[in-house]
């Protein structure tokens, strides 16, 4: 069976009057939950420069946990990740005409990872980031929805001029600007000891792989690495919320299959 062990940690940084971050974890509370089910992390970051970036992040974060909890038993994680994520972009749009003139404009990021056997399904609007680390190798499995980053991809800038941009930080696509949105969802492999780190742009601003690898390197429990990640992001940029959602699998359940159907592999 699957087996994670996760912390999550928020701080709204020393410039920051609140936190519009939002994390959330859905734990299965049996075997057979975690093997119909599974594990789901998620995380938020409200759009700073709108109105009530902090509803949205919530309203986003809770809207996706109660729709896994409710999500049917062994339904395929990528359906599942796909109908979350417009729900909760619905869920942010009701919340806002619910606010009034104050909810104009409300937007969010949204990241999240369903684990469930031996895989882990990524889905993600924006600039929130999913890292997989495995050992030494850290993989950046999400693409920041930026428009600079867009342009890169498409050839027009170069990885100086974006990362020099004025613009750098000004989302393509978040949770509430549109009525329906594209997020994209991708999938990787869980063995035992692999690290999932989600985390808002507070703590990747700040953050290069090599200051990640060496901050897993340095040991310690799961709270303890989390701690040191918070502190680095909080030290090396400071100027916005500072979130994280980190969990190590301490044993995977392999699976196969086989004509449509799972099965548990030998």
């Amino acid at each position: 069976m699957l087996e994670v062990e996760y912390c999550q940690l928020t701080d709204p940084g020393p410039t920051r009057a609140r936190n519009e971050d939002y994390l959330g974890v859905v734990a299965p509370d049996t075997a057979q939950d975690a093997r119909n089910r599974g594990w789901l992390l998620a995380l938020a970051d409200g759009v700073g420069g709108l109105r009530m970036g902090y509803v949205a992040s919530r309203t986003a974060v809770e809207s996706v946990k109660d729709g896994y909890r409710r999500a049917p038993d062994g339904e395929m994680l990528t359906t599942t990740m796909a109908r979350l994520v417009q729900q909760a972009n619905t869920a942010v749009h009701a919340a806002a005409r619910e606010a009034g003139p104050d909810g104009s404009g409300m937007a969010t990021t949204l990241v999240m990872a369903a684990l469930r056997y031996d895989r882990a399904v990524i889905a993600h609007v924006g600039d929130s980031r999913c890292y997989h680390i495995r050992g030494e190798r850290v993989t950046f499995v999400t693409s920041d929805h930026t428009i600079v980053n867009e342009q890169r991809l498409m050839g027009l800038i170069t990885v100086q001029e974006q990362e020099e941009s004025g613009i750098c930080h000004i989302l393509s696509r978040a949770l509430g600007t549109e009525l329906f949105v594209s997020p994209e969802i991708s999938e990787v492999s869980l063995m035992k000891d692999d690290l999932l780190l989600l985390c808002s742009d507070g703590l990747h601003n700040g953050m290069k792989d090599a200051d990640l690898r060496r901050m897993v390197a340095t040991g310690g429990s799961l709270e303890e690495m989390g701690a040191r990640l918070l502190q680095h992001g909080l030290t090396e940029y400071g100027e916005d919320n500072t979130s994280l959602v980190l969990a190590r699998v301490l044993d995977v359940e392999r699976t196969a299959m086989y004509r449509g159907r799972q099965y548990k592999a030998r």
